[in-house]
């Protein structure tokens, strides 16, 4: 690995190979929704809680200030009003988000949706690009499409997450299995480290905190959660309960009772 994306890398994980990261490109899918109408005020927020890094689209890299945090620009988008809203396109480039400061780019890739095929060379193009530039990439590999029955199940997971290994990424988000024993096996058939997302929002604070706690012990290399963070009553305590979880590997009693909860 070159030094400048080590160097890009370590910004964004911890010395435990580890980390927290928020996801806010959400206005370009569904628009300003709560939590993420003034963005650097949710920002200033996270950063209360030492948010590991965020992850915003060009625009909003623009206009605020990420603080120590890494900056990770998202480089895909489409609308939920668009006919086949799985279809993401290449929005913004890796040059792009060089000039903007970037620490990371992101690309989201939903395996098993009609434009599969469209949406894996954006993927391994950018990849190329990254690599030239010594710029990580986080791939967010879905399993969504019509072909797709059951988007958790640990097959189409593995799947996933091996592929955008394959392609050349070098952070891979994918969904959460459901279990460790399930989710372990993800990370064992992937070369580089697997995050966790987040998906809808959850019913209980406890239940996101426990997924997390279970893919740590499962060998995951950290989250990015968004809705079950920014929507939080308390995104900088929650921040912290994750990075408590996450970075000192504490319980979820621990993580919870930080949450005044």
């Amino acid at each position: 690995m070159d030094s400048g994306k080590k160097r890009r890398l370590n910004k964004i994980f911890q010395k435990d190979n580890r980390t927290v990261i928020v996801p806010m490109d959400h206005g370009v899918t569904v628009g300003p929704i709560k939590g993420l109408v003034n963005m650097q005020s949710i920002i200033d927020k996270l950063l209360a809680g030492d948010v590991d890094a965020v992850v915003v689209n060009r625009g909003i890299a623009k206009t605020v200030d990420a603080g120590n945090a890494g900056l990770i620009v998202h480089l895909s988008g489409i609308t939920m009003h668009c006919p086949d809203p799985n279809n993401k396109v290449q929005v913004c480039s890796v040059a792009d988000a060089v000039r903007l400061g970037a620490d990371a780019v992101s690309v989201h890739i939903n395996i098993g949706a009609n434009e599969e095929a469209q949406m894996l060379s954006t993927l391994g193009m950018v990849a190329c690009e990254c690599d030239d530039y010594g710029m990580p990439l986080l791939a967010m590999m879905y399993p969504r499409g019509p072909s797709i029955k059951d988007s958790h199940a640990v097959d189409v997971v593995a799947h996933a997450a091996r592929l955008g290994a394959e392609l050349g990424a070098d952070i891979i988000k994918t969904n959460y299995t459901g279990d460790a024993e399930s989710f372990k096996e993800v990370v064992d058939s992937c070369p580089v480290p697997v995050i966790i997302a987040g998906g809808p929002k959850a019913e209980t604070t406890q239940d996101v905190l426990q997924m997390v706690k279970d893919s740590i012990s499962a060998g995951g290399a950290g989250l990015s959660i968004g809705r079950n963070v920014f929507q939080h009553n308390d995104p900088a305590k929650m921040v912290k309960a994750l990075s408590a979880i996450v970075h000192e590997n504490a319980t979820v009693a621990e993580a919870m009772k930080i949450l005044g909860e």
